[in-house]
């Protein structure tokens, strides 16, 4: 071995090399974190201090892949709005910054899967397959991203089709007292838009999870989950998933718009989101306003409801159409948060107590209801149909009530009230049964025509099943005009009442024998 000066020289340099190289090429996989502390703890809420770079809406983590909201920043201490079963929190805990906001899994993976708000499944399926992930607080589209409200959004509810017609990007407020029928409309909406390339996004705010189990699976048993997404929560769920709910669903359901798809977005119900977030914000001590709402209550619904809309071509086309559901107490519709549901919204929905305990169902009481853009994209058949049916039922509605008086009546008056009795009895639908269009407009030819007024009023809705039955006889050039804006004409008119009489003829009593004189035999 040579141990010169030189040789040891050499050998140590090209070691110093090596080390050199090896330093050069490491990277240190360091990534910093900023870390607090929890404070306080309660009912789902969460006091943390130790995270002065935390924004407004920021994601934390805490022990047990619990989540939470940043809510209150101040500068020494953060309000967080936990997002989970949060009984294993104490006082010291670590709280860990993500650096992004809340955001929720979204693509036709989540399509026939009922989820939560965070994502995660709860129909015992496996996770859930997503293509990407959206926040799910997302600016509304701009004024100039919009377009008008051109194509119907059918219901298969005669009475709203044909008198309240809502539009595909729409927003249609659904109100009433409680069990007045205002979710089975939704679901009936839902099931009618099997085959109509409408996408439907059900969320559920805080329902009983019975309710929910039979929304499910009423959807499974028509096939209505094929072309739906459930989001869920249930009432004993904390207040800060109940909150974000809403939020994460219209995510969902802007990722298919702006596919340029057509969607439907059923909350069911807004009142349950109002007081959720009442809740976190009197936790928050932040200050209570009008019936302990604090202050920003309109500007959650409105920011929410502002992004139901049309996309214009150059977005694709597609839509967003809401049916935001609110509970009234005592039919009292001019309460806080019905009120400013009803400003936000393009029309209501209202369901009487009155009606639903007579049997008149869906319950919805034409005189209350509108709907104000609606009208604009209901199709040119339903107009000329239909045009005069609210009148008529609005001047039955008013006489009716007269008419319990016990006050001696024309026989204009009185034609008047048995025809309304036959309008109000062929509205009324069985549930889960909605009517296609052929069908409806069969049904109101015929009622507008005055072939019901026969049939007794007992027998109008056996009547009407007939009509139902009867489409198919109809020839298929006429039945092309219904889902199209041309108008019928008059021999297609003919055609349908033709059909029309022929199908209820069985329930027209036969006319009775002549009265014989009062002369002597």
């Amino acid at each position: 071995m040579n141990n010169s000066p030189d040789s040891l020289h050499r050998v140590f340099d090209q070691a110093f090399a090596g080390i050199s190289r090896t330093l050069e090429a490491f990277t240190p996989q360091l990534t910093p974190r900023e870390v607090g502390v929890i404070t306080s703890v309660t009912m789902g809420i969460a006091k943390v201090s130790g995270l002065p770079g935390a924004g407004y809406d920021e994601l934390l983590t805490f022990p047990g892949d619990l989540s939470g909201i940043a809510f209150d920043v101040d500068s020494d201490e953060i309000g967080v709005v936990l997002l989970g079963e949060y009984e294993h929190l104490h006082a010291g805990d670590e709280v860990e910054r993500t650096g992004r906001v809340m955001d929720v899994p979204v693509g036709d993976g989540l399509i026939g899967r009922v989820i939560d708000p965070l994502g995660g499944p709860l129909d015992g399926k496996g996770p859930v397959a997503s293509s990407q992930r959206l926040p799910i607080e997302r600016p509304a589209p701009a004024i100039m991203d919009r377009a008008l409200v051109t194509v119907p959004l059918q219901t298969g509810l005669i009475v709203i089709d044909a008198l309240i017609p809502i539009g595909r990007g729409q927003r249609e407020l659904i109100l009433g007292d409680r069990q007045t029928g205002k979710s089975s409309i939704a679901i009936d909406t839902i099931l009618n838009q099997r085959d109509q390339n409408v996408l439907c996004v059900y969320c559920a705010i805080g329902q009983r999870a019975s309710a929910v189990a039979k929304v499910v699976a009423n959807l499974r048993e028509n096939g209505a989950m094929d072309y739906t997404v459930v989001v869920v929560t249930a009432g004993n769920d904390p207040p800060g998933l109940a909150y974000i709910a809403p939020y994460a669903a219209t995510s969902i359901a802007e990722y298919f718009m702006e596919a340029g798809r057509d969607v439907l977005i059923v909350y069911d119900d807004l009142t349950h989101h109002a007081r959720a977030y009442r809740e976190i914000s009197l936790l928050l001590r932040r200050p209570p306003g009008r019936e302990a709402y604090p202050g920003d209550i309109f500007y959650i619904h409105s920011r929410l409801l502002e992004r139901s809309t049309h996309l214009r071509k150059g977005l694709r086309g597609g839509s967003l159409t809401a049916l935001p559901i609110i509970e009234t107490e005592a039919q009292n519709i001019s309460a806080y948060i019905p009120t400013n549901l009803i400003s936000i919204t393009d029309g209501q929905i209202y369901t009487s107590p009155t009606l639903f305990e007579l049997g008149v169902l869906p319950a919805v009481d034409v005189g209350k209801s509108v709907s104000r853009v609606g009208g604009k994209a209901q199709r040119a058949v339903y107009r000329a149909v239909a045009g005069d049916l609210k009148l008529a039922y609005a001047q039955f509605t008013e006489l009716e009530s007269f008419a319990k008086f016990g006050t001696r009546l024309d026989d204009q008056t009185r034609k008047i009230i048995d025809h309304g009795h036959r309008i109000r009895a062929i509205l009324i639908q069985p549930e889960l049964e909605p009517a296609s269009v052929d069908e409806q407009i069969v049904i109101l030819v015929a009622l507008t025509a005055g072939l019901l007024d026969g049939v007794p009023v007992g027998k109008v809705r056996d009547a009407g099943q007939a009509l139902r039955k009867a489409v198919a006889d109809i020839p298929a050039e006429v039945r092309q005009r219904f889902s199209s804006n041309d108008k019928l004409s008059d021999e297609d008119c003919k055609a349908i009442l033709q059909v029309a009489g022929k199908a209820i003829a069985p329930f027209v009593p036969a006319p009775g024998p002549k009265a014989k004189g009062k002369g002597k035999p």
